[in-house]
């Protein structure tokens, strides 16, 4: 270790405070909250199995002393509706592993997992003990369920309004020589060889926000939520269908596109759960690179938002958004898209990381307030480089693959340390993620 780093990481040691498992561990979070609506809760890799337990841990603590009510996940809106009528008592799924069961699409593993599992039976039986005010919901931001959603919008106006079910049909007709493949859609759309089905989707989105009155009270009892339910979904598809037209033109359109979908879905769903009563106060949880502000990455150099920067914009001073990092250890990712889960080694951070840096504090496992003026925050505004694993990981072209620069103490509030982790546990593990990835030389053996 260096001079620089040792000097470095001494200042950082006696900003943090260690986390050892124990019911007090997040108070200093907890006050850095205070009156914060939003909860931006990241993670470095969408495998990590401390990051799932310990975001968990600090959302049952907003729930339970901050009064949150909702927990919003970069996950499918109609796959993590399943989930919350399960979270709530409604539906018909007897169990967490059936309450998961909709999330079929790669990566599964990202939320068909034991961590996940856990949580939610958590959130049931919260919400059974519930006895005045609103249930804690579970919900989906993402954007990727364009066939899905579909058929949830004509589920619901074949129950409201047949006429105007088989109009959507119509409408939604454009999409059937595609097979239910939304890239290929993208691809024949974006590149010209067949007409979009932009018009159609933006006229049934209108039409059924038009009759929104009508349905409501066609629909008898829970008919807002219904409602809410479907006009998201329609909203969806019409995002979903510009995101798929738009992926093959370069990626600064398509995250752009994503992420304002996600911010969108967080204000409306915001603004249905503070209906008649205060202003909700919700948990998302995403990859640090949805939740950390754009503007301290290189993300935003390129033209990028994303997520935690546009919330921040939405509502000045009532967000918090709290990242996660590690040094080494496992994380369950695949090789390729579509690939199956592995469970495969992280290397150690690189050095000039922030991963090195937060590394040599010493500490196991600790949390940074970055809002505190003092070395520490000056120390962390130095552009260095940071990691994100998503759901692909790649060690040998780790540098060009995993790593960015960014400055950590304007990117979020607070960061919450772990320096070795495991992998998550998918609830479908197959006999390859069991056994573990082959040796890194395999098959040169060099």
């Amino acid at each position: 270790m260096t001079a620089a780093i040792d000097i470095s990481a001494a200042a950082l040691a006696a900003a943090a405070r260690p986390l050892s498992g124990g019911p007090g561990d997040y108070d200093a979070l907890m006050n850095l909250v205070g009156d914060a609506r939003f909860v931006l809760i990241g993670e470095a890799t969408h495998g990590t199995h401390e990051f799932y337990e310990e975001r968990a841990r600090l959302t049952q603590r907003l729930i339970r002393e901050k009064g949150f009510t909702a927990v919003a996940v970069e996950a499918d809106w109609p796959d993590a509706y399943r989930v919350n009528r399960y979270v709530r008592g409604e539906g018909l799924d007897a169990d967490a592993d059936a309450a998961l069961s909709g999330f079929e699409r790669f990566p599964a593993w990202m939320w068909r997992n034991a961590d996940v599992a856990t949580f939610i039976d958590w959130l049931r039986t919260h919400n059974a003990g519930v006895r005045a005010g609103p249930k804690v919901g579970f919900y989906g931001l993402d954007l990727y369920s364009l066939f899905t959603s579909v058929r949830e919008v004509l589920n619901y106006l074949d129950k409201v309004d047949p006429t105007a079910a088989e109009e959507a049909r119509r409408r939604y007709a454009c999409f059937d020589h595609y097979g239910e493949d939304s890239q290929h859609y993208g691809y024949a759309t974006g590149v010209g060889l067949s007409e979009s089905c932009q018009q159609g989707v933006l006229t049934q989105l209108q039409e059924l926000q038009q009759r929104a009155f009508d349905y409501m009270h066609a629909d008898g009892a829970s008919s807002e939520d219904a409602f809410f339910y479907a006009q998201q979904n329609a909203r969806l598809v019409k995002n979903a269908e510009e995101y798929y037209r738009t992926m093959f033109r370069g990626r600064v359109s398509s995250w752009n596109l994503r992420d304002s979908h996600m911010a969108e879905t967080l204000d409306a769903l915001a603004r249905h759960l503070s209906k008649g009563g205060e202003p909700a106060k919700i948990v998302v949880w995403e990859h640090n690179s949805h939740i950390g502000d754009a503007r301290a990455t290189h993300m935003g150099n390129l033209g990028e938002w994303n997520v935690g920067e546009l919330v921040r914009k939405a509502y000045p001073g009532q967000t918090c958004l709290v990242g996660f990092s590690t040094y080494e250890g496992h994380v369950t990712a695949a090789s390729e898209w579509d690939g199956p889960a592995e469970r495969k080694r992280v290397r150690p951070g690189m050095s000039g990381s922030y991963e090195e840096l937060l590394h040599h504090v010493g500490l196991p496992r600790y949390y940074l307030n970055l809002r505190d003026e003092g070395p520490a925050r000056r120390l962390l505004q130095e552009e260095r480089l940071e990691r994100a694993i998503g759901v692909l990981y790649l060690p040998r072209t780790e540098r060009q693959s995993h790593y960015f620069k960014a400055q950590l103490a304007q990117q979020f509030d607070a960061i919450i340390h772990i320096d070795q982790t495991e992998a998550l546990v998918p609830l479908d593990a197959t006999s390859g993620w069991h056994s573990g990835e082959p040796p890194e030389t395999y098959p040169e053996g060099i």
